[in-house]
């Protein structure tokens, strides 16, 4: 008996999810930077939960599939978008049917703002020391 699973990757800010979906009944494996973490301990915030679960949600698939999450770099929040757009991917390699109910809540959409890198001669991005005039 082969095992069959879906993949998707997400990307937000700094952070990049790897995700797997086996047919199952709802059960998440999460390994933040390569350690293993409890998942509803890791991600406290129920807005963090609501993020992830959007796709699921959204396509009524939320018993059907197990789900693997291997997260690297970021904050909470970067994670959680990372993971969800990883999961929207996953879906519609396992249901092509499924990619017009995820592009209109425009979970297939990769949001490509990270952080600006500060310039020299400036505190940071923009923000310039105080100017004096002697």
């Amino acid at each position: 008996m082969s095992l069959i699973q879906y993949y998707g990757t997400g990307k937000r800010k700094s952070s990049i999810a790897r995700v797997f979906l086996r047919s199952g009944k709802g059960d998440i494996t999460l390994f933040v930077n390569k350690r293993p973490r409890p998942f509803t301990e890791y991600f406290r915030l129920d807005a963090y939960r609501t993020i992830i679960r959007q796709p699921l949600q959204l396509t009524e698939t939320e018993d059907k599939f197990d789900m693997f999450l291997r997260v690297n770099g970021g904050g909470a929040k970067g994670q959680a978008e990372a993971i969800r757009l990883g999961i929207a991917r996953a879906l519609v390699e396992f249901n092509r049917e499924l990619k017009p109910v995820l592009k209109s809540a425009s979970l297939l959409t990769r949001d490509s703002r990270v952080k600006e890198r500060k310039k020299y001669g400036l505190l940071g991005a923009r923000k310039a020391p105080q100017y004096h005039k002697r």
